[in-house]
């Protein structure tokens, strides 16, 4: 299972798309996705917006990574931010998509490459 966390919930959808088969999750805030990992629902990949409403996404990533059945998750940021300069990888952070100019397949690149085939 994939999950997409954005408060905009078009992109969202574009994202969840673009993941071609997988089970999707979308979520518009930090606080759902962590309940629903609370609740044993463990994704194989996020897709994480930074600009959040209410905790952000590095808020959510720090949560994520202060436990160790979920610091292992691939996390990729999907924002409009610029972050290709700063070292992600301490909080899980697998790549970089900029909401501007991402296409449809890089989405699926990061889906073939951290969920398991089935």
């Amino acid at each position: 299972m994939i999950f997409v966390i954005d408060d905009d919930l078009v992109m969202a959808e574009c994202v969840a798309k673009a993941c071609g088969k997988k089970k999707v999750k979308v979520f518009s805030n930090a606080i759902e996705a962590m309940k629903a990992i609370a609740d044993g629902e463990m994704p194989e990949l996020i897709f994480l917006d930074i600009l959040l409403i209410g905790p952000d996404g590095f808020t959510f990533l720090n949560e994520l990574v202060s436990y160790t059945d979920t610091e292992k998750i691939p996390v990729v940021i999907v924002s409009s931010l610029d972050f290709k300069q700063r070292d992600l990888s301490v909080y899980g952070v697998v790549g970089i998509l900029d909401k501007t100019t991402m296409l449809p397949e890089e989405i699926l690149d990061y889906v073939e490459k951290y969920c398991e085939k089935k």
